[in-house]
């Protein structure tokens, strides 16, 4: 071997050093990346890809189904309906930011007559209600309601102390004038230290057997940190059955609420 052929052969010794261990300086990085809740990888920590553990999104199989314990329409003036679906979260630390649904009406031959889609949030843990307001079915009577998720929720885990610190209730409620123009009203008051935005208020008025006689909705854009508000609800007609119960459900979307 002449000499000529050695020094060629270390330069190119040399050059696949440099190139391996240039190589090896990118590459690596990216084989020992920590894991993430976002590199669609169940890793580390995580009980599914990208959900559980440490990861903000809850596995999907880990989480109760949400149960729709009853779906209603109830005529406002003739032709116009609200409808109201009341949903239970046996989920005591996941909540859904956004989620769609719909709502299908049928006559009293159960023949399809209309429907209506929304989107709304669930919270966590607990009774909300789903409300669809002034809703036209023309000369048809919706007799049969039916309520569902369009879409499978994406669960995101909240921590307990925020659940804890945010509460909203509602009191003094006083229903007057239920056989002529009923008007229902109350308060509703931020018990927590953090502004709570876009909470929705669903009344629903119940008879002896607690079957629900109808319902209303407000809506609050910001209620500040021990903050109370006044809400009133009416109605243009008197109701078909007595009404010996009001129940008043505040609702918001507590992934939307800072802890400041």
């Amino acid at each position: 071997m002449t000499w000529a052929l050695k020094r060629q052969i270390f330069y190119v010794i040399v050059l696949l050093a440099f190139v391996s261990i240039f190589g090896f300086l990118i590459i690596y990085p990216r084989l020992s990346k920590a894991p993430t809740c976002t590199d669609n990888k169940e890793n580390g920590m995580e009980t599914g890809v990208d959900c559980g553990g440490i990861c903000a999104r809850a596995c999907i199989n880990q989480v109760d189904p949400i149960s729709v314990l009853w779906s209603r329409a109830f005529e406002v003036v003739p032709g116009r309906y609200n409808a109201v679906a009341y949903v239970v979260n046996h989920n005591k630390n996941t909540a859904v930011a956004k989620i769609s649904y719909r709502f299908r009406f049928a006559d009293k031959d159960n023949l399809y007559i209309g429907k209506r889609d929304g989107s709304t949030f669930i919270p966590p843990a607990g009774s909300f209600a789903i409300f669809e307001p002034a809703i036209d079915l023309g000369n048809s009577v919706p007799v049969y309601t039916s309520f569902e998720f369009t879409q499978i929720p994406e669960w995101t885990t909240v921590p307990q102390d925020k659940i804890d610190q945010l509460k909203v209730f509602a009191s003094d409620i006083n229903l007057t004038g239920a056989d002529s123009s009923p008007r229902l009203s109350a308060t509703v008051k931020n018990h927590s230290l953090f502004s709570i935005p876009e909470i929705n208020v669903v009344a629903i008025l119940y008879d002896a057997s607690h079957n629900a006689v109808s319902v209303s909705h407000t809506y609050l854009d910001m209620l500040g940190a021990e903050q109370s508000k006044e809400i009133t609800f009416t109605w243009p007609e008197s109701f078909d059955k007595p009404v010996v119960f009001e129940e008043i459900i505040p609702a918001y979307d507590i992934l939307s609420v800072k802890l400041k």
